[in-house]
């Protein structure tokens, strides 16, 4: 099904995008998969590209882009060529990290940080979860206690994209520990603060050359002025950013599925079984049939909450459906696919078994499938 989403500038930056990743990406990305993470300076030259921050005002270095067709040209590309590991620490600091520095920063912030977020330079990431809590943020034990001009943070995270690479880490925190909800704030702690430690590069399923750390805060001295918008205000303003996070992960899963789909598609073409190619078995066929029109509806309706989030029309419900049903859709694909290879599919030489490996956790972060069906539910007044 032909897709209308796009006009000519954003097929020219997919484009430049693609040859970033044949280019800088996928020669390295076997090596990266083994050490667990991607150098920094894959960031530096993606700013040097223009591919990150592009809706940062111009006066900071950005384009000005607010047109998140952008972003997710960026996120497909990288499931296009089975890199996801990689392009998601970039659609993590373009899509979930940059608008807290757009909306929330004050004149200073901006002039101290939007410059490195668009040149590379300052790597971003988001510490929401802790150890034992999953969802539950309003039970999050790291404190933010006001000491005269700064306060001194204590606490831990974990499960943190980027992680190890993070120059800013948007922290999660209680300014009030009395309080659930309203008692969460935001603040940047920086690379090198005192008392800030990095734990192990976490090991994982799939998504391997991408760094997930444990953070630690042991009485980290944090000023005042790394107080992200204002005290109390945290909760709604991670609330108002998650519609796009969730949007960004729906994207990825579908674009994941469309591939998974065309390379079990050429493999069942050339594979043969009982003197016949695999998929000229009506099974196969009906197996392909059910993927593409799964695939093509969700792909229709990812489109178009694109398009209202471009209008400032999605609401946290649709982005919330859109992530649990084109994850658990990019799951039940993928493993379709595996199923096709046969032994094959198994294999990690062929990057369908990587994809698998790769897209489980999709349906965990971001918030569970179980609680986006809770936030959809919710809003149907029951």
């Amino acid at each position: 099904m032909e897709r209308e989403i796009f006009e000519p500038e954003h097929e020219d930056f997919r484009e430049s995008v693609r040859r970033f990743v044949s280019e800088e990406i996928s020669p390295n990305f076997e090596q990266w998969e083994k050490d667990g993470m991607m150098p920094r300076e894959v960031f530096q030259k993606a700013g040097e590209k223009n591919m990150l921050a592009m809706a940062a005002p111009e006066e900071f270095g950005g384009m000005g882009l607010d047109d998140y067709r952008f972003n997710q040209v960026i996120v497909e590309e990288g499931s296009y060529a089975g890199v996801t590991g990689c392009l998601l620490g970039l659609s993590l600091h373009n899509d979930i990290c940059l608008p807290y520095f757009l909306e929330y920063c004050t004149d200073e912030q901006k002039e101290r940080w939007l410059p490195g977020i668009v040149d590379g330079t300052l790597i971003t990431a988001l510490a929401m979860t802790e150890p034992g809590i999953g969802s539950d943020l309003a039970s999050m034990g790291t404190k933010a206690t006001r000491d005269n001009g700064h306060y001194v943070v204590d606490g831990s995270k974990t499960f943190i994209t980027n992680g190890i690479n993070a120059d800013l880490v948007i922290t999660a925190v209680k300014t009030d520990p009395k309080e659930a909800h309203r008692g969460i704030s935001l603040m940047v702690i920086e690379r090198g603060m005192d008392g800030f430690e990095r734990g192990r590069n976490l090991e994982k399923v799939g998504m391997h050359s991408q760094d997930t750390a444990e953070l630690f805060f042991n009485e980290v001295p944090v000023p005042a002025e790394n107080l992200l918008g204002d005290e109390g205000q945290g909760f709604a303003y991670l609330i108002s950013n998650l519609a796009q996070e969730r949007l960004s992960i729906a994207i990825g899963a579908v674009a994941a599925a469309q591939v998974a789909l065309e390379w079990t598609l050429d493999y069942v073409k050339e594979r043969t079984a009982f003197g016949r190619p695999v998929g000229s078995f009506q099974n196969s066929r009906f197996k392909l049939a059910e993927m593409k029109t799964e695939v093509d509806i969700a792909q229709v309706y990812i489109d178009r909450c694109v398009t209202d989030l471009n209008a400032g029309k999605l609401s946290v419900e649709d982005a919330a459906a859109a992530k649990w049903w084109t994850t658990d859709m990019a799951g039940r694909v993928i493993d379709e696919c595996v199923q096709l290879h046969g032994g094959y599919g198994y294999m990690l030489e062929y990057p369908i078994a990587r994809l698998w490996a790769d897209h489980r956790v999709t349906r965990i972060y971001g918030g569970t499938n179980e609680i986006m069906k809770e936030i959809v539910g919710r809003s149907m007044g029951v």
